[in-house]
């Protein structure tokens, strides 16, 4: 057998000829060349990038909406068949993790990450240019599936970039994007929609911006997953000393197509039907998902069609949502104050169930917003800033429930955390993809207060479940046949 040795602090290069097999390492936790140890500008600046394209992707996701009943139109099709416009392009979030989990994990953050911006923005451009519907939702598809990318690398970036101490913040403004994209984009779209540039500069818009992303990605965007930087480092003292025994050890990795299906879609499902915790909360998530796609076609309909509004100033009530959002991310941001102080007194080990704090109050607000939207929004004998403002309740209890609760899942389940992220992302992307397909005819059927009212009787069903894994959860988790 060969000797294994470990390149690493003050451990000198074996000589060429050696038949002995080293490994390099970091120089130690204060290692430089540690992407947690990299300077503050330096996290700051490929944070920024990799979130300007998580925003990118939710904006593309929602700002075709209010360009689709000028696209059914053009192309001789129901409103209903224009929605899976957005439809599809959710729903290509739940087939996405299946490929670009894995390739983060074998090939690192940064080609996934690029390639993704790439081939979003192509397929983009191919739903703007497209002569029949049929192409448009197809091409649509696609670019939801490279855009997931996005939604499940992103957070593994600020987690090579950030300790645990830092790392609720990072997530944070990763999680602000996520939603004020979609909730940008209506306003957005409606003025683009409604001017002289017509629908497809709905697409061409966010395409271009895409391709922006991906080309500053491939020249500007450092690697950060720590075993692709040893595999870079490997190579370099390979070179250097001519010492083919000096490797890293993700260089010795050898996945096969069955270990992927395995840990990306096989466990996840089984995660969803067996662990109750990830099914409840992916539940909770999920619906609070399809709520903000949902909104796309409800605040039109109120909006437009009770209040009298044109499509792009009616696109402007979603800053009350915005607003909203903000709010609640500054909340957890100072909530993260605490946690940071509670896990330094646990000696740096974090309770999962410690994340739960801000759905406590998002829960109920977000409850009381969606039956204020209802039961104001309905007259026009009510003025319209009265339901426009229900959107800060909204805002606020939509991102501190699915912030909180994302955390959670990772917290709770961290030696398998891509799967049960896969599961997280699989479920709600699936659900919050049909939500949109009869938001609009829920709300002329039923009415729009006994719509708003359903949901909201929904939202107030769910209010419990922070408060019952906060006080149960530790108990769930000893149960768990996965950590058995």
């Amino acid at each position: 057998m060969h000797e294994k040795t470990l390149i690493g602090a003050n451990n000198a290069l074996p000589p060429a000829l050696s038949n002995t097999v080293s490994y390099v390492d970091f120089e130690g936790t204060d290692d430089p060349e540690h992407p947690q140890n990299w300077r503050l500008s330096t996290k700051i600046f490929n944070s920024t990038l990799v979130c300007s394209g998580t925003f990118i992707v939710s904006l593309t996701s929602a700002i075709f909406a209010p360009g689709i009943d000028k696209a059914s139109k053009a192309f001789g099709v129901g409103t209903e068949v224009g929605t899976l416009g957005t439809t599809l392009y959710v729903l290509g979030f739940a087939t996405g993790p299946l490929i670009w989990a894995p390739a983060s994990e074998l090939r690192g953050r940064k080609w996934p990450l690029t390639i993704s911006m790439l081939g979003g923005g192509i397929f983009t451009i191919a739903s703007a240019v497209a002569k029949n519907i049929q192409t448009l939702i197809i091409c649509r598809f696609f670019a939801g599936m490279f855009g997931a990318s996005q939604l499940t690398v992103v957070p593994a970036v600020l987690a090579d970039l950030y300790s645990n101490a830092t790392r609720g913040a990072a997530i944070s403004l990763y999680a602000l994007t996520v939603f004020v994209g979609p909730f940008t984009a209506p306003f957005v779209g409606g003025f683009i929609a409604s001017s002289y540039l017509g629908w497809r500069w709905t697409l061409y818009i966010p395409a271009i911006f895409s391709l922006s992303i991906a080309l500053l990605s491939c020249f500007f965007l450092a690697e950060t997953y720590p075993a692709s930087i040893l595999v870079t480092k490997a190579t370099a003292i390979r070179k250097e000393s001519r010492n083919r025994n000096i490797r890293a050890r993700h260089e010795d990795v050898e996945v096969s197509i069955a270990d992927l299906v395995e840990k990306y879609f096989t466990l996840p499902l089984k995660l969803l039907f067996t662990e109750p915790i990830i099914l409840v909360v992916s539940t909770y998530m999920s619906f609070i998902y399809g709520i903000v796609y949902a909104l796309l076609e409800a605040y039109p309909y109120v909006f437009e069609h009770v209040h009298g509004m044109t499509p792009a100033f009616a696109g402007l009530m979603f800053i009350g949502l915005i607003i909203g959002v903000v709010l609640a991310c500054s909340f957890i941001l100072f909530g993260q104050l605490a946690y940071a102080r509670r896990l330094a007194e646990n000696k740096g080990i974090p309770v999962p169930e410690w994340r739960l704090a801000p759905p406590l109050l998002g829960a109920p607000v977000f409850t009381i917003g969606l039956f204020w939207f209802g039961w104001t929004g309905f007259t026009p004998q009510i003025h319209w800033v009265v339901p426009a403002a229900a959107g800060i309740f909204i805002g606020f209890g939509v991102l501190c429930i699915f912030l909180p609760c994302f955390n959670y899942l990772v917290d709770a389940y961290l030696p398998i955390a891509a799967s049960a992220v896969a599961a997280n992302i699989i479920l709600r992307s699936a659900v919050a993809a049909g939500f949109p397909l009869f938001a609009r005819q829920m709300f002329q059927n039923m009415g729009i207060q006994w719509a708003s009212t359903l949901l909201g009787c929904l939202a107030a069903i769910m209010i419990p479940i922070p408060i019952i894994f906060r006080v149960y959860g530790p108990w769930l988790r000893g149960k768990s046949k996965i950590f058995a």
